[in-house]
């Protein structure tokens, strides 16, 4: 799996959870992870989450980190499984900045406030996760924490830590499937 920071601001619309985008946009083969910066404005008609339909919870934010996973390998099991994964990464790389989150699935909170949102999903030739994390507290339509009030200034830094956590977990991952011995 390739991973890559986007250093440009992107707004993320949904649209963006879809196969192909990290190879079309950023000329990315195969699996992948990407992070970008940017806010986030996903209408109802765009929501994969049926449960965010539902409930008429659209998801927005004046700035977000967000990541895309794409695998080409995975099914949906596998994928929300890698989610609930990342999820910890995240949560792993937080505590090392002194900070104390709490995971509820693969929802993270700091001081009792949303700080993500994350959905996996299929498509036609791979699966894909979305995960975003507040930058700043406004714009959202619930009261949310943010990496900033939580004293994360430098965003590019904390998303490569992040990146090259995941990376090197699924490198291991794979490892470990390769070196057992099957047994009968």
């Amino acid at each position: 799996m390739k991973s890559i920071f986007i250093d440009k601001e992107i707004t993320y619309t949904g649209r963006e959870l879809s196969p192909h985008w990290i190879y079309k946009n950023f000329n990315i083969k195969g699996s992948a992870i990407c992070a970008f910066i940017g806010p986030v404005k996903v209408d109802l008609a765009e929501m994969v989450d049926i449960e965010d339909v539902i409930n008429d919870e659209p998801i927005s934010s004046d700035k977000m980190l967000n990541f895309i996973i794409e695998d080409f390998e995975a099914n949906l099991a596998n994928m929300v499984s890698n989610q609930r994964l990342f999820i910890c990464i995240i949560k792993e790389t937080l505590e090392e900045y002194g900070l104390s989150p709490k995971r509820f699935g693969d929802d993270l909170y700091i001081n009792d406030k949303k700080l993500s949102v994350s959905i996996a999903t299929k498509s036609l030739t791979s699966c894909l996760i979305h995960t975003a994390l507040n930058i700043v507290s406004t714009g959202a339509p619930i009261s949310v924490s943010s990496l900033n009030e939580a004293g994360i200034t430098n965003i590019k830094e904390f998303a490569d830590k992040v990146l090259n956590k995941f990376i090197a977990e699924i490198e291991d991952m794979n490892f470990a499937k390769s070196k057992v011995r099957g047994v009968l």
